[in-house]
């Protein structure tokens, strides 16, 4: 392989093609000819343009939207649920025990899950899971 092919795109109105060819030296280093143009003033470009500062301040708005945003929504919205629970709402717990709210104390709930043996439970307020009353 003696040669390397380099295309470039010319900035401006250049008359070269932007496609040179140079030989490979021994070393395996090549050398590349930079079309000459009428650029006097030689101006440095930034890394990011601010489109794309524009798109990552996007991207880091939709990240947070999503990942921290929606959560805590469902959490603030799980509380209320809990702190609204009244006697005669028929819930579901995390396990998936279905019963009717009879007593309610600070942290603790007393379920009434059979009616024709009284069968009643006592659970924690975290472990509700959804109020079907009010769905």
């Amino acid at each position: 392989m003696n040669h390397i092919w380099i295309l470039a795109q010319a900035d401006g109105n250049s008359a070269s093609s932007g496609i040179s060819s140079a030989p490979v030296a021994s070393e395996g280093e090549g050398t590349t000819t930079v079309p000459s143009g009428d650029e006097t003033s030689a101006t440095p470009r930034s890394a990011f343009p601010p489109s794309q500062f524009l798109f990552l301040a996007l991207m880091f708005v939709l990240m947070y939207l999503i990942l921290f945003r929606g959560p805590r929504k469902k959490q603030q919205q799980h509380k209320q649920m809990i702190q609204a629970l009244a006697k005669n709402d028929r819930i579901q717990t995390i396990g998936g025990i279905i019963g009717t709210v009879v007593d309610i104390k600070d942290d603790e709930i007393t379920l009434k899950i059979d009616e024709s043996n009284n069968t009643k439970m006592k659970i924690v307020r975290s472990a509700i899971s959804r109020n079907m009353s009010k769905d």
